[in-house]
């Protein structure tokens, strides 16, 4: 019994180069301070696979014809600024790749997500402390946010 030869197998497909660029995880908030575990998580996230952290502070800018001509249409707290600025240099100082963008936006959760999107994030941690946002609002972000979510999503109040 003669066995056949069969024609070396080409070799296996290598990967993109685009594939093993790690991608970056997104922390969301809209104009408040971050939750604490939501900045625990993503800070976790970013450092344990390497990946840059886009901080995102989405800011409803107010359709408020007058507003708009005369740049008043300031709808976020200097403290809240403060605060999330603090958050933005903490993750810096654990030797991370930051950046900090502030979105000011009729349709904030649209430029979060085309943000989200732009960037191919490899997750979304959507942050803002719970408290000071209405609790129907909330829930109407978050739905928003998970429909249309290209990526891995975390909710601060919503996981461990």
């Amino acid at each position: 019994m003669r066995l056949r030869e069969r024609p070396a197998s080409p070799p296996p497909p290598t990967l993109p180069e685009q594939s093993a660029r790690t991608r970056p995880v997104v922390l969301a908030t809209m104009a408040v301070p971050f939750e604490p575990d939501a900045l625990r998580v993503a800070l976790g996230a970013a450092l344990e696979s390497r990946a840059p952290l886009i901080v995102v502070d989405a800011v409803e800018l107010p359709l408020w014809p007058q507003s708009i001509a005369t740049r008043h249409a300031d709808t976020e707290l200097e403290s809240d600024r403060a605060c999330i600025r603090e958050s933005v240099d903490q993750a810096a100082a654990l030797g991370l790749h930051v950046e900090h963008l502030r979105v000011r936006s009729p349709h904030p959760i649209d430029a979060l997500l085309e943000v989200a999107g732009e960037r191919e994030a490899g997750l979304l941690v959507f942050g803002p402390d719970r408290g000071r946002l209405r609790p129907r609002s909330f829930a109407r972000m978050v739905r928003r946010i998970r429909r249309r979510a290209s990526c891995l999503l975390w909710v601060a109040g919503e996981g461990p």
